[in-house]
Parts: structure tokens; sequence; C-alpha cells
């Protein structure tokens, strides 16, 4: 069986989930966070060059058209700029699960914009599913209230940048190679850091060569895990309804608790259990409720009845 877009998304999910529990870490170790952002995107987007230049895709760049090309632009500013600048900037000021959860919130964001621009549905079950989902990680990982802090508005501020590019990317996909659309967002994105950072930090940019082998360990990991959410994301996007896919993101919380039980509290705490069995049962509903999608042998995009 061929992996189609519901697969890329689960692969996704696993990902962020690891993702985000190695980035709290990760952004602590290197400072400002706008320089280890840059660093990062900019790494990533080296692999993802290299990627189209092993599987001999830089051939299809010359075939882009000026349309495709007003999209790759846009999507490199919202997507892989702006957001990110404001995301780990942001996360370096907040607790780990306030970022979690306002980040969650994207579902709500694409589905403002996807139903009306999109013309997709989310069926009942795929709305209760989703609301599980939520609720089980507003109650998950210790969170006690927001802060409403300049911190979380900045990463709301991000989440909504991500939302509006995920808009624009799967308008595109129809067309473009994933592998171009993410070369441009973190290639974009990654030129527009490099200045910002030469700007406001000139001398964190000149001491980079000097970084410990602790903080190359953590910036190698987070190179790893954005490299494969992102050629993975993509590919979900390119294949299954852009509601779908970040409704299936929602259950990577429970990923990175699990993470925190094994490597740091070593100790499941009962207040988790009843909130990790509502993600785990949204989680399992969700996935109920796209069997015409799993059941696809083919990695071709369906229509949105079918998931409806």
């Amino acid at each position: 069986m061929k992996i189609n877009g519901i697969h890329f998304a689960i692969l996704t999910t696993i990902v962020s989930g690891i993702s985000i529990f190695i980035n709290k870490y990760a952004v602590s170790a290197i400072q400002p966070a706008l320089v280890f952002t840059t660093v990062k995107n900019s790494a990533v987007a080296l692999l993802v060059f290299a990627l189209i230049i092993f599987s001999k895709k830089i051939s299809l760049i010359k075939k882009l058209k000026s349309r495709e090309i007003k999209y790759l632009l846009s999507i490199g500013l919202v997507g892989g700029f702006l957001p990110f600048y404001l995301y780990f900037t942001g996360l370096s000021l907040v607790p780990a699960i306030n970022a979690a959860l306002i980040h969650k919130t994207l579902v709500v964001w694409v589905a403002i914009l996807a139903i009306p621009l999109l013309k997709e549905k989310l069926s009942r079950l795929q709305i209760i599913a989703t609301t599980l989902l939520f609720f089980g990680n507003l109650f998950i990982g210790g969170f006690t209230k927001f802060q409403f802090s300049i911190g979380e508005l900045m990463i709301l501020v991000a989440t909504i940048f991500w939302a509006v590019e995920n808009i624009l990317a799967k308008k595109i996909l129809s067309t473009v190679d994933p592998d171009l659309v993410v070369a441009a967002r973190l290639g974009i994105g990654s030129l527009m850091l490099l200045t910002a950072s030469i700007i406001f930090y000139p001398k964190s940019i000149l001491n980079l060569p000097g970084l410990s082998s602790s903080q190359l360990f953590w910036l190698s990991a987070t190179i790893i895990t954005l490299f494969l959410y992102t050629t993975t994301w993509y590919r979900a996007l390119k294949f299954a309804p852009v509601t779908v896919v970040t409704s299936v993101l929602v259950a990577s919380t429970l990923i990175t608790n699990l993470l925190s039980v094994i490597f740091v509290t070593h100790n499941w705490l009962v207040l988790f259990t009843l909130p990790s069995l509502t993600i785990f049962l949204g989680f399992c509903l969700f996935l109920y409720s796209l069997k015409p999608l799993l059941s696809n042998t083919q990695a071709s995009p369906l229509p949105l009845e079918s998931v409806s």
C-alpha cells in the first residue's frame, strides 16, 4: 500500500511531538532565539536544496510559472520568516505548555480560512474528535493558566501566520512539488532571518563558530526534526485536506509528554492519565473518520466529500 496524505500527517504528528520536546531545551541553550532559529532553518534549507539536487528535481524550478513563484515568495515571507521569529522568541519567554496549547489552535485558524477559501469540510465526528484532542491538551502537562503576556501574543500571531501559509501552500501544492515549497519556505525565510540577525545580533553571529558541544548537539537535533517535519508536512498537505492534516497534528502533545516522562520526570502522574486517554480517544476517532483516505492506495488528492 502506498503512503497517502493521512499517513504523512501521522508521521508529522510523531515528529512534531519529538520536536516540541527538543526545541524547549534547544532554544534555551542557544541565545538569542532569533539567531538559533536562523542557524537551524538555514541548515535545513541547505539539506532540502541538497535533496532537490540529489533527487534530480532541480529542473522543476525552471518550469515554475509566475503565479507559482509569487505564491512561493509569499510562503517564504508568511511561513518561513515572520512566524519563526515570533514563535521562538515567544517560546523563550513563556512555559512550553502554554506555547504548545497556543500552537494547537492552528487547526481553528486553518478551519476558519479553509472552509470558505478551499471549500473544505469537517464531519461531525471529526469535529468531536478534534474537540477531544484540544481539551486533552488543555489539561495535560501541568497547564495552569494563560499569562496574556507579550510572549504568548507573539506565539498566537505566529500561529495565525502559519495558518495563512498552510492555505497558500495547499493552493500551490496541486502543481508544485512539495520539496520546492519547503525550499522556498526555508530558503527565502532563512535569508530574511539572517538579515535580521546580522542587524540586531551581529556579535552572536560572529560567535557561532565557538558553540560548545552541548549547543551543537541541541542544534543538530532541531535541524533533524525540522527537516523531517517539513518534508512530511508538505506531502501531507499535498495529498489530504489541510483541515484534516492540522487536526491530526493536535495529538502531538501526547508524544511530547511521553518523552518528558521517559527522559525528565521519570514519573507518570495520575493527572496525566485522563487527558492522555482523551487525546488518544480523539486521535482514534479521527482516524476512524478518515477510513476512506486511509484505505486509498493512491498517493493523490481525494475529493473533499470523501472525508466530509
